[in-house]
């Protein structure tokens, strides 16, 4: 087999191969439950990434069905559960601000478990984007994406927002109980699907990239064609001052003996 993966551990891309995949099924000898013949399956990736090397492993309850050639299989899933990592986060830099990336591991880890704590979070983790990265500051969040998107139609929106950002924001406003709580204290907890939540968490991660990170590679970028401007001049001026001696010691007269 062959198919791409990232490493939830490492983030890397990588294709997955029978030589660092394995699955298996196992049919439950419990009898017929309310689900029918039940059964376990798993399965288990290494990373091959040297610097990782992690393993993620996933599990799946489910209804079982038999087949004369492959023997027992999947036929509805019940239950799944991500056991390694047990978040659907993704590694985040530290230059992103502690707080934010707090906010954002945390709505992933409890998203299926209680998503309307998640989105509570995830609209938490959005406000404090607004306020660090934008420098919009005000009573309400719906007031802070109103008045990004008044700087972005001036022209004086950060580096980064886009008339897409505001889009995202604007679809995942329109989303269920989400949206009609963005209006209100973002410490409101609301009740909202799996589904919602993971709607505020993409969008993070998102801005994630779209923000912090581009602006840090600019950075990055911008200090190393710097630093080489600098080096060059740093040259530059120094072979003027190897002529300039070399000139001065064959233009001075030898002294007579």
């Amino acid at each position: 087999m062959a198919q791409q993966w990232t490493c939830p551990f490492c983030n890397h891309h990588q294709v997955v191969t029978d030589d660092n995949h394995h699955s298996s099924v196992m049919k439950l000898s419990i009898g017929k439950s309310k689900h029918g013949e039940t059964g376990l399956a798993y399965t288990a990736i290494r990373c091959v990434n040297p610097a990782c090397n992690e393993v993620g492993l996933s599990a799946t309850f489910a209804e079982m069905m038999f087949r004369n050639s492959v023997g027992w299989q999947v036929l509805k899933t019940v239950e799944d559960w991500q056991l390694r990592p047990s978040s659907s986060s993704k590694p985040q830099p530290e230059y992103i601000p502690a707080v934010l990336r707090e906010d954002y591991f945390e709505a992933c880890a409890i998203r299926n478990t209680s998503p309307k704590a998640s989105a509570t979070l995830a609209r938490r983790c959005l406000q404090g984007m607004i306020r660090d990265f934008c420098g919009i500051a005000k009573g309400r969040l719906i007031d802070e994406i109103q008045e990004l998107n008044r700087r972005l139609d001036g022209g004086t929106a950060p580096r980064g927002v886009e008339p897409e950002t505001i889009e995202a924001i604007d679809a995942v406003r329109d989303i269920g109980n989400i949206g009609a709580h963005m209006e209100k204290d973002i410490n409101l907890i609301v009740d909202v699907e799996p589904g919602e939540a993971q709607a505020l968490i993409e969008l993070i991660e998102m801005l994630f990239d779209d923000w912090y990170i581009a602006r840090h590679k600019r950075e990055k970028k911008l200090a190393a064609v710097k630093a080489i401007a600098s080096e060059k001049k740093a040259a530059i001026e120094e072979g003027r001052e190897k002529r300039k001696k070399t000139s001065e010691s064959e233009e001075s007269p030898v002294a007579e003996g």
